[in-house]
């Protein structure tokens, strides 16, 4: 994904309550007493200190400390990037220069004039960070914001690896931020005496400043002073006393949700942690497109941008450290995905499928998760479905080959010449999913709570026993370490990425994968001694989607545009009407139908291909004439029964990445996609004005897969990288789902899912995690 120049991305969903807390803690560079936060991923800390509640001052004072790895660090007083006070700070050889910034939308900041920001005597820059130390006047209102020291407010960072075009001048520009975090600042418990408020600006209590030299940079009317010290010490940021958890779920995602629900209706004391922010409105989230400024209702809310999740240069809602597409966000995946929403099958669940036995009684399990989320293929609310052309034109190619029509979710067991309207999870023509309904009633109980920007990197434990998790968030616990009570559990939902990534991480895994982490610095101080390291196959026997792409034209067919202008120009009657009543064309995603069917390999074993039709197409590749506005694309997947296998590890820097590919690993599964691309296109030839475009008439059936490009096959639905099964050299589960030679440490999210689902597995991962937690609930030793 290409990072634009334009934007900061400074954060613009980051408005919610539940995030990382402030505490308070002592610069000991300095002596000055301030309210904050650390982040430990990247070791910066960020605070502030206010003069007394009274003075109706318009100021504070602020400090950022940050490695020198940190290339320039923004904070933005309002929680978010547009029409907040945005302060923006780098170093310049041995001085830290910096700008009070504002954006009226979604580009660069500008210089803004009206704060006067002095920085103070423990200014520093040394070899290994710099620490801006500064004071901040007029800088608690802005153009349509302001700040209410008395109480507390979301506060949101930016962190960048990349260096500024001229790090000498305040006004510099600047690339995207690399990663972003947020938390709640406490300015009620951030005031000083009138006293210290001025020892403070007078060079602070502290020691440790040597040479001092200042200038002044004048840009406009926001003036900045510039101080230079140079110091051998950095700061340590806040730590808090921890509460300890009965359970802690790692990953808001549909694992982490339904498990985490489900636990606190059971009385147990729970936390949920979820490295990104908030999605939909319901959430706090406030990434609006342009005509739904007005309006409570995201880019997450809204069905219809789903094509833009992969388009946006914002970008936010990726994890910016996995190598393929994965949702760092509350819902995770269900919160950026297409939501079509299949309940699963009795072939899902079977031994035949991988799961153990005590699984295959799946259905109460998949009857709560209906009861709770039911499926809709008229999500519209005036219960009507809009452009239906496309379901029209593909109905006539498959009828002729035997296929019947069926409500999908009526029928789960039917996978085999059928086809239907494609079935959502959305509620009230919006996004819905776990979020708008396990996690609305998981809120609502005292025993739960959901943290948000807090990325776990491993479990802390002692042989087999774990006693907490890793965080990044100081406010949980010493070090950012969260406690468990005595019984205490740890759940993993990060997901297939996440999850194995954390198990490595908390020396599970491979002896390579493991060698890697150790190779880290940063990341081996946590592990365990290398005699307590357990060798279980994680990211290994993973499986996703092969998928291919084919392109049509036909008169009837209404390409959208392609989605291409939903973001900032879309329909206007559309958009109008979907404001109003949240119905019509927005109501849904793109996809219009979906269809299977069964083929036997020559090695016997039955392998099912799923279809997904929709309007517009992600990329055509012909050398004929077409009509833009009359594409259409029938995506093909292989799905249950699929051989091949593929593999999930680590970069150097331990980015997840897949490092064997999954698909057509075994040559069988290429001839049965094949086949079946043929016979979706075998009779194109008697519809009238149907025209196949991609692959075009100078290319055969064949010739085009061959060619395609392997990236372009994932279909994102990673299962497997800790999958349940019978003993530890097959398997990273037991049948309770938990870690082999572990006591208290278990998984539930689409990694233990041992083979592909017969559909997209979304509803497969909700029943999986209805099914964990009740095992898990069930086992002796637990709290």
């Amino acid at each position: 994904m290409v990072k634009a120049h334009l934007t900061i991305g400074l954060l613009p969903l980051l408005r919610l309550a539940l995030a990382q807390q402030s505490s308070s803690y002592v610069d000991p560079l300095n002596g000055i007493a301030f309210q904050g936060m650390t982040d430990s991923t990247y070791g910066i800390t960020i605070g502030a200190v206010f003069p007394p509640v009274g003075t109706q001052s318009t100021e504070f004072i602020g400090e950022i400390v940050a490695p020198k790895s940190a290339t320039w660090i923004g904070v933005a007083l309002g929680g978010a990037m547009v029409k907040n006070l945005l302060l923006v700070a780098w170093p310049s050889e041995n001085s830290v220069v910096a700008s009070a910034r504002y954006a009226t939308g979604h580009v660069l900041p500008s210089v803004y004039s009206g704060p006067v920001i002095t920085n103070l005597p423990s200014t520093s820059v040394n070899d290994t960070h710099w620490n801006w130390v500064f004071r901040c006047q007029n800088c608690t209102s802005w153009t349509g914001g302001s700040l209410n020291t008395t109480t507390s407010s979301t506060w949101a960072w930016a962190y960048s690896t990349s260096a500024v075009d001229t790090p000498s001048n305040p006004s510099s520009t600047f690339k995207i931020h690399t990663d972003f975090g947020h938390w709640t600042e406490n300015m009620s418990a951030g005031h000083a005496s009138a006293d210290d408020y001025a020892s403070y600006l007078a060079g602070g209590s502290g020691s440790g400043s040597t040479t001092t030299v200042s200038s002044t940079a004048t840009t406009g009317t926001a003036t900045t002073t510039t101080a230079t010290t140079t110091s051998s010490t950095t700061s340590s940021g806040p730590t808090s006393t921890a509460a300890a958890y009965d359970y802690v779920i790692v990953g808001a995602g549909p694992g982490g949700i339904v498990t985490a629900d489900r636990l606190s209706q059971a009385g147990k004391k729970v936390l949920l942690l979820e490295r990104g922010g908030p999605s939909t409105g319901q959430t706090g989230g406030t990434y609006k497109a342009p005509w739904a400024a007005n309006s409570t209702l995201t880019k997450f809310d809204i069905p219809g941008l789903f094509e833009t999740m992969f388009t946006d240069p914002e970008e936010f809602w990726w994890c910016p450290d996995v190598t393929v597409f994965a949702g760092c966000l509350i819902g995770g995946g269900t919160s950026v995905n297409g939501a079509l929403y299949w309940l699963p099958n009795d072939a899902d669940f079977s031994s035949a499928n991988g799961w153990p036995s005590s699984w295959e009684s799946h259905q109460q399990y998949t009857n709560a998760l209906a009861e709770r989320l039911p499926s809709s293929d008229t999500p519209s609310t005036d219960g009507k479905r809009y452009m239906q052309e496309t379901f029209a034109v593909v109905e006539s190619l498959l009828e002729p080959q035997g296929y019947r029509q069926i409500t999908i979710n009526n029928e789960t067991n039917s996978k085999d010449h059928v086809y239907g309207h494609s079935a959502f999870d959305f509620v009230n023509g919006k996004r819905g999913g776990p979020v708008a309904t396990y996690l609305q009633t998981a809120l609502q109980r005292t025993n739960f709570a959901l943290k948000t920007s807090v990325l776990v990197s491993n479990v802390v434990r002692n042989g087999s026993q774990i006693t907490g998790v890793q965080t990044n968030d100081t406010s949980l616990g010493p070090n950012g370490v969260v406690p468990l009570t005595p019984n205490g559990r740890v759940i993993l939902s990060a997901g297939s990425y996440g999850t194995a990534r954390i198990l490595f991480q908390s020396g599970i895994g491979p002896s390579d994968q493991l060698a890697i982490v150790q190779s880290n610095a940063a990341a081996a101080a946590n592990l365990p001694p290398s005699s307590d390291f357990i060798n279980l196959p994680v990211g290994q026997a993973v499986s996703d989607n092969p998928s291919i792409n084919l392109v049509f034209t036909h008169p009837s067919v209404d390409s959208y545009d392609n989605w291409a202008n939903v973001w900032t120009s879309p329909r206007a009657a559309d958009a109008e009407q979907y404001l109003k009543d949240q119905s019509g064309v927005f109501a849904a995603t793109s996809p219009r139908m979906n269809f299977w069917r069964e083929y036997t390999g020559t090695d016997g074993k039955t392998r099912t291909m799923q279809g997904t039709v929709r309007p517009g197409a992600a990329s055509v590749n012909t050398t004929n004439s077409y009509n833009t506005s009359q594409i259409f694309t029938i995506t093909a997947y292989l799905s249950q029964g699929i051989t091949s296998r593929g593999r999930i590890g680590l970069t150097p820097s331990l980015n997840a990445q897949p490092i064997v590919d999954p698909w057509f690993q075994d040559p069988t599964d290429k001839v049965v996609l094949t086949q079946a691309l043929g016979d979706i296109i075998a009779n194109v030839s008697s519809i009238a004005n149907l025209t196949l475009i991609t692959p075009d008439s100078g290319m055969t059936l064949g010739e085009y897969i061959d060619a395609y490009d392997p990236a372009t096959m994932n279909s994102n639905h990673w299962v497997g990288s800790a999958k349940i099964g019978a003993n530890s050299s097959v398997a990273v589960v037991d049948s309770n789902a938990k870690v082999f030679n572990t006591n208290n440490l278990f998984i539930a999210d689409a990694s233990i899912i041992p083979a592909l689902p017969v559909g997209n597995p979304q509803g497969m991962i909700m029943s999986t995690a209805e099914q964990a937690a009740a095992k898990i609930l069930a086992l002796a030793g637990g709290a």
